[in-house]
């Protein structure tokens, strides 16, 4: 496998809850690195120390914040995370592998929570300041069978992080209905595989999806 070019590679996994893009990202970083490539991992939001300050304060249990702070959290720690991790890894020439990014906020901030995508697109062009991925990979799957994963995964690690799981289904099924419009609407830089299938499988299609993209650059 080729090396990436000096700028670097930005691939970005979205999706619902319960989609396995923590578990993906892994197995993906795992077998680039058995490639000789080194990959920068992160996560939005929580990418930084300050970030986890702001993760904290947004998704834990009890948590009511008003859609417009919400989205004004999440920009702050985008513009943190940009400035401090993802830029400086990309103009280093590395891989950077993340945990979601502007696709999420469009899906829940904007689908899920009714936000406008203009107000979005205006502060993202303020936080990330020109970053963008290079290839987002929507993990795809109905939010009734990703709900049930994410619940059973949070129980099972005792954690606290369940705001957007406490949230109704028809609020899973807009934020899911905009992932899928934005894939559709920009097929150069999205690709949806179905996540209901066996992590393996779903592993080896994001493999062959950057496969072609880190030997087309």
């Amino acid at each position: 496998m080729s090396q990436p070019s000096e700028r670097g590679l930005f691939i970005v996994f979205e999706g619902g809850e319960g989609a396995g893009k923590g578990s993906v990202l892994s197995a993906v970083a795992e077998w680039l690195q058995a490639q000789g490539i080194e990959p920068l991992c992160t996560r939005a939001p929580g990418g930084t120390p300050e970030g986890q300050v702001i993760r904290s304060a947004l998704v834990q249990s009890g948590a009511n914040w008003e859609p417009s702070a919400e989205l004004l959290m999440m920009m702050a720690d985008r513009a943190q995370h940009v400035g401090r991790v993802i830029r400086p890894a990309l103009a280093a020439g590395r891989v950077v592998l993340c945990d979601r990014f502007v696709g999420s906020t469009l899906a829940y901030q904007g689908g899920g929570r009714g936000l406008s995508s203009k107000l979005i697109g205006d502060l993202q062009a303020v936080a990330a300041a020109g970053v963008s991925a290079d290839l987002n990979i929507l993990l795809d799957v109905p939010p009734a069978i990703g709900l049930k994963r994410s619940l059973k995964r949070l129980a099972e690690e005792k954690s606290s992080e369940d705001l957007f799981e406490r949230l109704d289904l028809g609020f899973h099924e807009r934020v899911r209905a905009s992932f899928l419009e934005q894939a559709a609407g920009d097929p150069e830089h999205w690709t949806v595989i179905d996540a209901r299938r066996p992590i393996a499988e779903v592993v080896d299609d994001v493999k062959q999806q950057l496969l072609s993209v880190i030997e087309h650059r």
